[in-house]
């Protein structure tokens, strides 16, 4: 059985539905006047990134070493470009997984081999050959890479990647794969680093000043402060990028980024999640804002491996003390929806509620706190603003109920290294992609083989496998229904306020999820940066 090369993204593009927030606001809105406007050439852009999340690249930018890739799409992207890339018409519409460096794709034997054909004459910045020689050597660096982007693929053991033609890669699994290409744009294996330069610079070099085929190639990097790039001459897409310049910057948050914009210190910034500087935003006449399609619910994650999570009465408690509701309207103004599961609206797959959940009851959760004789908490999350919000309320809520509560907030780098660790009890992180089989998904928070997991249970790891299995669409939603109720019923994890971020550019600055609505693959949307432009 042969599955055509745009077969599945297709398949699965028409279960999209990007829903609207449930009470929408002026910051809300979203034009995206770019699309009736011709692009021009030429121009700087400095784009600014938290440095709780996107700003901060402390292992530098080699795809096989970068242990923070998945926030760091933005640099990846601009570097490396992708094999793949996920579109979406300019309201986040159709998103659907295309070849950018690859030219086609084919799913074979029921979806246990994928062929790759790459674009002939693609080049490094180096001028050496992206072709299948050069995927192969950055498949093989990728799955054994320390990133958390790194893919799960479930490889043969005998020659598993493999050089069919010159521009052919051949990947064999050991089950059905099926959602393996939607995985790609999330993952370390999408970017493709200069085997040449690698192997020259050595590891130390290369993290530092990485080569790739992207739009952009580097001029200078300080690691997690500025990244200075500019315009690849030999780029395969004739007349982009339309930049000649662009700089990432880190910056220490909304605030200061909101007031860099309004003070011209930039141009663009992803990812504002402060809910009062969107409305101020969105009122300024200096200003675009786009609030990107929600992908990526908030959860709670307990570490079911350590007590006192390994008591379900505990995690019980704690969906019963848990009102993310009324979190939602009291400090977003239900600007972000609520979600019982792994899944929000902008994504595939999405169910507002399980069947079966446990809803909000203090009493209930006061009764098993009582039972456990207390319940001592610390709960985890990164420094952003509305994880920072959300823990301070879920402090005060578990409070309530008796349930004492530790908070702390941890850098990214230091966070990785907390999961890795397996000594933590709780934390606040989003889970969640657009398909939840990939990226920051479903089985990154709840497979057992995954160290951002707390959960280690047979019965979810075959629920997954069998849904990143299939090709049809429905069978794979049933699937996903079932798993977010058994999730539920076992009280492994509760879920919340889906994440929205919002992109901020100055008036004249366009461009593909920067401007217009991607939905978000991670939590930021993944920018088309070879297509972001300004007016002169």
């Amino acid at each position: 059985m042969t599955l055509q090369k745009q077969g599945i993204a297709a398949l699965l593009a028409a279960l999209l539905a990007v829903a609207a927030c449930s009470t929408q606001t002026a910051s809300t809105a979203s034009p995206s006047p770019a699309a009736a406007q011709t692009p021009q050439q030429g121009g700087e852009l400095t784009v600014l990134e938290d440095s709780a999340f996107s700003g901060s690249w402390p292992t530098g930018l080699d795809p096989a070493t970068n242990t923070t890739g998945a926030a760091n799409i933005p640099q990846m992207s601009a570097i490396y470009g992708g094999l793949f890339t996920l579109t979406a018409n300019d309201d986040g519409s159709d998103a659907k997984v295309e070849p950018n460096q690859a030219e086609s794709y084919e799913l074979l034997e029921d979806g246990q081999v994928l062929k790759i054909k790459i674009r002939e004459g693609l080049t490094f910045t180096d001028g050496t050959p992206l072709d299948a020689k050069a995927v192969v050597f950055n498949f093989e660096r990728g799955v054994k890479s320390p990133c958390s982007c790194a893919p799960r693929w479930p490889l043969v053991e005998k020659n598993p990647i493999t050089v069919e033609e010159p521009n052919t890669v051949v990947l064999r699994f050991t089950r059905p794969y099926a959602s393996v290409i939607n995985a790609f744009p999330i993952s370390n294996v999408n970017w493709m680093a200069s085997p040449t330069a690698v192997d020259k610079l050595g590891p130390d070099q290369f993290r530092a000043n990485p080569v790739g085929a992207g739009p952009f190639k580097i001029v200078t990097n300080r690691m997690s402060s500025e990244l200075v790039l500019e315009r690849n001459p030999g780029y395969f897409k004739p007349g982009l990028p339309y930049l000649d310049k662009l700089t990432f910057k880190s910056i220490g948050g909304d605030q200061a980024a909101f007031q860099a914009l309004m003070a011209g210190q930039g141009q663009a910034f992803e990812g504002m999640s402060t809910v009062p500087l969107i409305d101020q935003a969105s009122k300024s006449d200096r200003l675009t804002v786009t609030l990107q399609p929600p992908t990526s619910p908030y959860v709670v994650q307990l570490n079911t491996q350590l007590a006192p999570f390994d008591n379900a009465k505990a995690r019980e408690a704690i969906y019963y003390a848990t009102d993310f509701n009324a979190i939602a309207k009291g400090l977003f103004k239900d600007a972000y929806p609520v979600s019982q599961s792994f899944t929000a609206p902008g994504g595939l797959f999405h169910h507002a509620t399980v069947a079966g959940y446990r809803t909000p009851d203090v009493a209930k959760a006061k009764q098993l706190v009582q039972e456990l004789g207390g319940l001592k908490v610390e709960l985890g999350t990164l420094g952003a603003y509305v994880a920072k919000q959300v823990m301070v309320a879920l402090q005060t809520q578990w409070k309530e109920a008796g349930i004492e509560v530790t908070i702390k907030e941890y850098a990214l780098s230091t966070l990785v290294e907390q999961f890795n660790s397996g000594k933590w009890q709780s934390m606040l992180q989003t889970a969640g992609a657009w398909d939840p089989a990939t990226g920051v998904g479903v089985a990154f928070r709840f497979r057992s083989n995954s160290p951002f997991s707390g959960v280690k249970d047979p019965k979810v790891d075959e629920l997954m496998g069998k849904a990143e299995a299939t090709v049809d669409a429905a069978e794979r939603d049933a699937l996903y229904v079932e798993l977010g109720k058994y999730v539920s019923d076992k009280a492994y994890a509760p879920f919340g306020l889906a994440f929205a971020p919002a992109n901020l550019a100055v008036k004249g600055v366009h461009g593909p999820g920067l401007t217009t609505k991607i939905p978000s693959l991670a939590v930021n949307t993944a920018v088309q940066w070879d297509k972001v432009w300004r007016e002169k």
